[in-house]
């Protein structure tokens, strides 16, 4: 599965942005896949996860719940993140990931995710 990540750019706090995240190879469907961030200096944490398998339930970090939307139109095989209401401390680089086999209790976890997106950069300016 090879996963191409876009849509990220610099805005001002409240400001909104949609990233995208196209796989090939494999569809989305039947799978897990999620947003994940790293800011300098920092680990990579949770964003967003859909899980498919479950009908597309879906799940959000406390930090980003009310503001983001992780959705996929399985159609295109595109994994969506829009993010509204951003803050400065959103700033970081976003992959989006996918695994054909992710447990519940385990999609916070970026290490056990098969399949990696490229990243793209997203900034938020105060």
């Amino acid at each position: 599965v090879q996963l191409q990540a876009s849509g990220g750019g610099s805005v001002q706090a409240g400001g909104s942005l949609r990233l995208s995240c196209a796989a090939s190879g494999r569809t989305f469907s039947r799978q897990t896949a999620a947003w994940f961030r790293q800011a300098p200096g920092k680990e990579r944490e949770f964003v967003a996860a859909i899980r498919w398998s479950s009908g597309g339930h879906t799940y959000y970090a406390d930090s980003v719940k009310g503001r983001f939307t992780i959705s996929g139109d399985n159609a295109k095989n595109t994994l969506y993140l829009l993010m509204n209401n951003l803050r400065p401390e959103d700033t970081a680089v976003y992959y989006c990931a996918s695994d054909p086999s992710m447990i519940l209790s385990s999609i916070r976890m970026s290490r056990l995710y098969a399949y990696w997106g490229q990243g793209t950069q997203v900034t938020v300016s105060s």
